[in-house]
């Protein structure tokens, strides 16, 4: 048996057959084997619940915005170097046994199995096909001793790989992992230490992407949204959320990255940006400035965990977007909560931490006007959503 919320999921009713032969052992499909109608009411069920336990028992759910398969665009990728070669996948799926034995020990992630993948039906056929050469050429590598990690975007004209591998990489590496980017016709290839600064290995195209019609030259391994489908759901909520504006209105968004919503709302007014990764900061700033928006786009690099736009600082704003990380923004939230900025759209990955963030807004007296589950993370037991709150 399964549950969704505090409904028993009968796997004689609610159950098919995975698709995918690697169900069970992957941890990235958690739930494939849900019949699709089941699942769809489930996820939703998953921002349902968490607002409730914001204090929004009675949550305006939007329909289930949906990512199909084969969409995603970006992939963290883990590899290890094995007495048969290095496989290359995603971590196993944790069992209960495997998680107490990493306790006991003090381990971590890092000493999980990896699933060395041979089909993935989320991924785009574009990053999929680079698996298997993938494979063959990090076999070869000086520079990979047990484990690495690969981020896989697929920008505008092709894909952007960063290797961030536990060795130093030497000429004959830099080599193979240019003739691979030419083989296999990837905008760019960038390698760091451990987590050191990544540096270019090599790099044949600009590896932009578009947002809202705008280019960015997106930093090594720069944050996307999982799929396209996904961000264009996100920035419809996103402007549907927002209120009417006099000419001179301004908007202060936070956690920006690379501006994945800055252009779409800057084609509306003035938007203040707070971003705390630096070159993700720059990469917006250069785009803005190359675009002819450095007047209507202001950025400033942040690290918002420690250092917060005060209360003070969000007077005047006619409205706040964020969009933080998987951890959520307690800190953030409760200045944006002491400000009392009329509109807070807010964009979750998280729908545990959505629930405590919203917790804030509702104790300072914020209504919640409007709420949209996204599902990029097909298959997952993962949820992104856009709640909009009203004061």
């Amino acid at each position: 048996m399964m549950t969704r919320g505090a409904v028993i999921l009968d796997p004689g009713v609610d159950g098919v057959a995975p698709p995918c032969r690697h169900f069970g052992v992957c941890g990235g499909c958690a739930v494939q084997h849900w019949r699709d109608d089941a699942y769809a009411v489930w996820k939703s069920d998953l921002l349902r619940d968490a607002l409730r336990r914001g204090g929004f028992s009675d949550a305006p759910i939007a329909s289930l915005a949906r990512s199909a398969p084969g969409q995603r665009r970006r992939m963290d990728f883990a590899a290890r170097r094995t007495p048969r070669g290095v496989c290359i996948g995603l971590h196993a799926r944790p069992t209960a046994v495997a998680v107490s034995t990493a306790r006991k020990r003090g381990s971590g992630p890092g000493n999980a199995p990896i699933v060395d993948v041979s089909e993935c039906l989320v991924l785009h056929p574009t990053l999929f096909a680079l698996i298997a050469p993938l494979r063959t050429v990090l076999t070869r590598l000086q520079g990979l001793h047990r484990d690495a990690s690969v981020i896989a975007n697929l920008l505008d004209d092709g894909a952007d790989l960063l290797l961030r591998s536990d060795a130093a990489i030497d000429r004959a590496d830099r080599e193979r992992l240019i003739a691979f980017a030419r083989d296999h016709h990837l905008v760019r290839i960038s390698w760091a230490l451990g987590k050191a600064e990544p540096e270019p290995v090599v790099v044949l195209q600009q590896p932009r992407i578009t947002f809202s019609n705008m280019p960015v030259d997106l930093p090594p391994g720069g944050f996307l949204q999982a799929t396209a489908v996904g961000e264009a759901a996100i920035i419809d909520a996103v402007l549907s959320g927002l209120p009417q504006m006099p000419a001179r209105a301004r908007i202060a968004e936070l956690y920006a990255g690379s501006g994945t919503l800055t252009f779409a709302l800057a084609q509306r007014t003035r938007v203040a940006v707070w971003e705390g990764d630096a070159a993700a900061a720059a990469a917006l700033r250069q785009a803005a400035n190359r675009a002819g928006f450095g007047g209507r786009i202001a950025v400033t690099q942040r690290d918002l965990a420690r250092q917060p736009v005060s209360a003070a600082e969000l007077q005047g704003f006619a409205a706040v977007v964020l969009d933080p990380p998987f951890a959520g923004a307690s800190v953030q939230t409760a200045q944006i909560a002491a400000a009392k900025v009329p509109r807070v759209i807010y964009v979750s990955c998280n729908p545990a931490v959505l629930a405590r963030d919203a917790r804030m807004l509702h104790g300072a007296g914020y209504e919640l006007v409007a709420a949209t589950p996204v599902d990029q993370f097909l298959w997952s037991t993962r949820l992104e959503s856009v709640c909009t709150f009203s004061h």
